[in-house]
C-alpha cells in the first residue's frame, strides 16, 4: 500500500519533474537532452552482456573507476552499463571512460520506466553506487530475478531521516537488494536501523582511486602557470555562499604574492562565481583561458572539467567546500591521497568519519568559519615544516584505507560466476 501512495505521488508529481528539468536547463541546457531516457526509452541495444552500474552524478561517477577498471579485467565478455541522473555526471563518465562503457539516464522510478530499461538493456547483475534505494526499481529488479546490490553505501543522518518518513517502504526496499556493501560502520548502522537485514562493510571506493600520471603532470603544467615561488591556496568544489566568505577573509589577511584557485562544485556556477569576481574588483583570470597567470593576478578561477587531481597537484593548500556552510562537505580523499594538508569547515555530515578519520590522522585541520580558515592558510604557508608533515600524513592516510574494490568483488562475484 505504502509503495503504491509513493507511485501515486510520483506521477502527481509529474509536471514538476517536467518543469525542473525546463528550470535547470536554463543554466545548463543538457538537461533537456536525451529526454527519452528519463521515461525509459533507449536506443542502443548491448551486443554483449551487461553488469549496469548506476553513479548519480559526478562524485559517484569517479569514485566508481577503480570498480569498473576491476570488473572489466575480470569480466571481459561483458560490457559495463553506466547510468546517471545528471548532466555532469554523464560528462564525467564520458571523460573518464570514453566508449570503455555504455552511458544512458537512469530512467525516474515509474514502473513503466523501469520496466522499459529493465526490458531493454536485460542487466545481469545493478550495482547502486551509495546512497540510491528507488522503490519500484527495486522491487521490479527482485521480481524479474536481476540480482541488485548497493555498493558503497552511505548513508547520512540526513538521509536517513528522510528515508524514514516512508519507513515501510524503506525497509522492504532494502531487504529486497540481494547484498548491501556499507563504506563505514556508521553506514551500516544507520541502514540496519532502516531496516537492512544483513550489512557488510567494504571500506569507501574513492580511496582506491589511482592519481593518473596526466593528472600529476598536468598539475605540474599549471603550477607552471600559476608561477612556481607563488604560495597557491586551493578552495576546491566550493557552493554557493561560500567563495564570498572565502574572499573577504582572506582580504583581511595580507600573504605575500598569494594566489587563491576556487573551482566551484558545479559548473553551471562558473559564469555566476567569475560575475562575482569581477564585482569584487580582484584581480582575476579563467582557467579556460589557458594563459600563463600574471603577477598581479589574485584569483584563478577553475572553470574546467575533469581537473581536480591537478588542481591539488598544483597547490600548498586546499580547503574542500560545502564545509564552510551547512551542506555537508564534499569528498577530501582525492586531495589527501595527493599528499596535500587539507582545511575543512564545521559542516561534513556527508562525510563524517572519513574527515574524523583524517583530522586523527593529521592530514586535516578543522575550521571553524572562514576568518579562521584565512588566519590557518597564513600560519600553514609560514611553516613549510607543519606543510610536510600534513602532506606525509595525509599520502599516509589515504593508503592505509585502500582495499575496498577487492571486498567489494568478492560480494559481487558469487552473483555473475
Amino acid at each position: 500500500m505504502m509503495r503504491r501512495l509513493y507511485t501515486l505521488l510520483l506521477y502527481l508529481l509529474l509536471p514538476y519533474i517536467l518543469l525542473h528539468l525546463l528550470w535547470r536547463s536554463r543554466r545548463q541546457p543538457e538537461y533537456l537532452h536525451h529526454l527519452g531516457e528519463r521515461f525509459g526509452f533507449y536506443r542502443d541495444k548491448p551486443a554483449a552482456p551487461l553488469i549496469w552500474l548506476h553513479a548519480v552524478s559526478v562524485g559517484e561517477t569517479r569514485a566508481a573507476v577503480p570498480l569498473v577498471a576491476r570488473l572489466q579485467s575480470r569480466y571481459p565478455g561483458h560490457r559495463i552499463l553506466l547510468t546517471h541522473m545528471t548532466p555532469t555526471g554523464r560528462e564525467t563518465g564520458r571523460q573518464l571512460f570514453g566508449d570503455q562503457v555504455m552511458q544512458c539516464y537512469l530512467p525516474y522510478d515509474f514502473p513503466f520506466a523501469v520496466k522499459r530499461f529493465l526490458n531493454h538493456f536485460k542487466p545481469e547483475i545493478g550495482l547502486l553506487m551509495e546512497t540510491e534505494i528507488w522503490f519500484n526499481l527495486v522491487q521490479t529488479c527482485k521480481k524479474t530475478g536481476i540480482p541488485l546490490l548497493l555498493v558503497n553505501g552511505r548513508m547520512s543522518e540526513k538521509s536517513a531521516r528522510k528515508y524514514a518518513w516512508l519507513a515501510a517502504v524503506s525497509r522492504q526496499s532494502l531487504q529486497a537488494l540481494s547484498a548491501i556493501a556499507a563504506q563505514t560502520e556508521a553506514d551500516a548502522r544507520r541502514l540496519t536501523k532502516l531496516g537492512a537485514p544483513a550489512v557488510k562493510i567494504t571500506g569507501n571506493l574513492k580511496f582506491d582511486m589511482a592519481v593518473p600520471q596526466s593528472a600529476i603532470d598536468l598539475g605540474k603544467t599549471l603550477r607552471a602557470q600559476f608561477g612556481a615561488e607563488r604560495p597557491v591556496f586551493l578552495a576546491a568544489s566550493t557552493r554557493d555562499g561560500e567563495e564570498a566568505l572565502i574572499l573577504q577573509a582572506l582580504g583581511k589577511t595580507a600573504i605575500p604574492g598569494l594566489l587563491v584557485v576556487i573551482v566551484p562544485r558545479h559548473p553551471q556556477r562558473f559564469n555566476q562565481v567569475a560575475e562575482l569576481l569581477g564585482k569584487s574588483g580582484l584581480r582575476f583570470q579563467r582557467r579556460s583561458a589557458n594563459l600563463p597567470v600574471a603577477a598581479e593576478t589574485q584569483v584563478m578561477l577553475g572553470d574546467s572539467m575533469g581537473e581536480m587531481f591537478a588542481y591539488y597537484a598544483a597547490c600548498d593548500i586546499a580547503f574542500i567546500g560545502g564545509s564552510l556552510l551547512p551542506l555537508g562537505g564534499q569528498n577530501l580523499i582525492e586531495a589527501a591521497a595527493i599528499g596535500k594538508p587539507v582545511l575543512i569547515g564545521p559542516h561534513t555530515f556527508n562525510f563524517a568519519e572519513a574527515t574524523d578519520l583524517a583530522i586523527q590522522a593529521g592530514a586535516a585541520l578543522r575550521v571553524a568559519d572562514a576568518d579562521e580558515l584565512a588566519q590557518t592558510v597564513g600560519e600553514l604557508l609560514k611553516s613549510p615544516e607543519k606543510v610536510q608533515a600534513m602532506s606525509a600524513a595525509a599520502l599516509a592516510f589515504a593508503e592505509r584505507h585502500r582495499g575496498a574494490t577487492e571486498r567489494l568483488m568478492a560480494l559481487i562475484e558469487p552473483y555473475l560466476d
